[in-house]
């Protein structure tokens, strides 16, 4: 046995979740959970593994009746199912499939549309407990995941930059959350107009004070960091319950053989925060304050609607040949 890597040594201590939906690169590094979203579903349509996928998919949409718009959706929605089931079956955890961002507003139409992806997965045979459902961390979202997880149904709710939203979705019993750890380093680069070492990044200091206020006051919701923007965040964190990272990065932690040091630990928990309480009120009082997690909140969102928009927009391309 040679040298342990970095991406080894860090599997021993966080469950390693690949932000991807390229099945090649899911074989090669072996993630236990993955995850997918439109611009991971666009990227994974032109992809040959996925030729046969696409086809059926069309096929089912051409045989559908009702509105084109309704229908086009239809089949979008499950193309995200249908590369989502490939996927299942080749991780031994989960795997997140997210409601439309157009829908981050509205708890009703959120829970329903959760509700059909469950559906459709299991008409694929593949069980809920294999599928987490994505939902963007705005208030609404968040109550629409209480719904979902007293209903059995587990909730991973991304686009987290405040740690108001990790205590809201921590009163929900979401299963899961996914602080942006690179788009928080992003937005103080931007405004400030300097650079960060790995320990003083705002990214990875946001997501050291939601884990500490998780372990503090013994909260089951699971902290998956996301969004890295290079392997100094990842390490930062080693030791958080799960990290998403890119095909890119974890190739890079693989082919390193120096010692990682584990960062985070439930029993070394660095600072022991107050408990928080809160309402509707204080939570949008929170992000009123915060410009960055209001921006990126916000930005988060329209990203996601507008590659959902160019998957509906693809579909429909592919519709007509």
């Amino acid at each position: 046995m040679g040298t342990p890597s970095k991406l080894e040594q860090l599997k021993t201590m966080t469950v390693v979740v690949a932000d991807t939906g390229d099945i090649d690169a899911i074989k090669r590094l072996q993630p236990v959970d993955c995850t997918t979203n439109p611009t991971l579903v666009l990227k994974a349509v032109p992809l040959p593994a996925y030729e046969r996928v696409i086809a059926d998919a069309l096929a089912w949409g051409k045989g559908q009746g009702g509105a084109r718009e309704a229908v086009v959706g239809a089949i979008a929605d499950r193309l995200a199912v249908a590369v989502g089931t490939e996927l299942a079956r080749i991780v031994p955890g989960r795997v997140s499939t997210e409601v439309d961002a157009d829908l981050s507003f509205d708890t009703e139409a959120t829970v329903n549309k959760a509700r059909a992806i469950i559906a459709a997965y299991q008409a694929n045979g593949i069980g809920r407990e294999k599928i987490l459902i994505k939902i963007a961390g705005t208030w609404e979202g968040i109550q629409a995941a209480k719904i979902l997880q007293a209903e059995g149904i587990d909730c991973n709710m991304t686009l987290i930059f405040d740690i108001a939203q990790a205590i809201a979705c921590a009163n929900a019993d979401a299963f899961l959350i996914s602080p942006f750890v690179g788009r928080i380093l992003d937005w103080y680069v931007k405004a400030e107009g300097r650079t960060y070492t790995a320990e003083e990044d705002p990214g990875v200091v946001s997501v050291r004070g939601i884990y500490d206020y998780y372990k503090t006051h013994g909260i089951k919701t699971v902290v998956m960091a996301a969004s890295f923007r290079n392997v100094g965040e990842v390490e930062a964190l080693a030791g958080c319950d799960r990290l998403t990272i890119s095909p890119a990065l974890l190739d890079q932690l693989a082919a390193d053989t120096g010692t990682l040091e584990r960062k985070l630990s439930p029993d070394t928990v660095a600072t022991r925060p107050a408990r928080i309480e809160q309402d509707e009120k204080s939570f949008r009082w929170a992000m009123n304050q915060n410009p960055m997690a209001t921006e990126k909140l916000a930005e988060g969102i329209r990203m996601f609607a507008k590659d959902l928009k160019e998957l509906r927009s693809i579909v429909a391309k592919r519709m007509e040949a």
